[in-house]
């Protein structure tokens, strides 16, 4: 059984793709993995105690919630936090077990019965000194390349995937948007965004008219090994690692989010 073996056999038994002895499902041996990972665990219950465990949405403290989740990408190793973010499911029982928990609707979505519009997310992120720099990194590190043969560069799938989960936790945290595929986006729409209208499809577009993201979500399905490999890798201080922005990005600092999504969204996304 998976819940006698050591860390790190679980760890390898990821590592090799071996089949599941609880029926193949590869979200089970993530979530057992962690468990079996005693910093994963732990921080793993920390925003489960924050995020999950209230009695009525209306309990849900946002922002202690999203602090929890940030720490919990942060110091797991991403061989780990990949595993339960971007596990594959063949059903829709296993595909809202993934939505629901590893992305708990306290941090995902708002207090009202309806999205917002998607420039809610984005100006406060545009605000926020947590949130800003990883928008940036996600966009660089997930954006279409000209002159590529499929738009995505080869090595990009990890960096992107990295990318994308530093946005968790955050005020324009994604998430799956349905439990029968693997589409992803905040939880927003751009009903009401007036004259704003195309940010907002272009910010929106980031997630769901987005190649190089859908790429590497699927290589991740599909090559559990090299890519759970690549992550194991030493890579920076990861609570600093998605705050990184790039000299580009910092001559950019000064201006606002909005007036370079246009240029990155659309740039091979339609």
């Amino acid at each position: 059984m998976v819940c006698c073996l050591g860390s790190k056999q679980l760890l390898l038994l990821l590592l090799l793709g071996s089949a599941s002895p609880t029926g193949e499902n590869r979200c089970v041996d993530a979530a057992e993995a962690c468990t079996a990972d005693a910093r994963c665990q732990r921080l793993r219950t920390e925003y489960v105690a924050q995020c999950l465990d209230r009695a009525t949405p209306g309990d849900c403290p946002r922002a202690r919630c999203r602090r929890t989740l940030r720490r919990f990408f942060a110091r797991v190793p991403p061989a780990l936090t990949h595993a339960l973010l971007f596990c594959p499911c063949s059903g829709p029982a296993c595909a809202e077990r993934r939505r629901q928990t590893f992305v708990p609707a306290c941090a995902f979505r708002g207090s009202g019965p309806a999205p917002p519009s998607c420039l809610q997310p984005l100006d406060a992120c545009e605000r926020s000194r947590v949130c800003r720099p990883r928008l940036l990194a996600f966009q660089a590190s997930c954006a279409p390349a000209p002159g590529v043969p499929d738009g995505c560069p080869r090595d990009q799938g990890p960096r992107c995937l990295r990318a994308y989960a530093g946005l968790v936790g955050t005020a324009v945290t994604p998430n799956y948007v349905d439990n029968t595929s693997a589409r992803v986006a905040p939880w927003c729409d751009c009903g009401a965004s007036g004259n704003r209208r195309e940010e907002c499809e272009a910010f929106r577009g980031l997630f769901t008219r987005n190649p190089c993201l859908d790429g590497a979500i699927q290589a991740f399905d599909s090559g559990w090994p090299p890519i759970l490999q690549d992550q194991l890798e030493p890579q920076p201080v990861p609570e600093h690692s998605l705050l990184q922005v790039s000299s580009t990005d910092r001559s950019q600092e000064g201006s606002s989010l909005l007036s370079i999504l246009p240029v990155l969204a659309f740039q091979a996304l339609l």
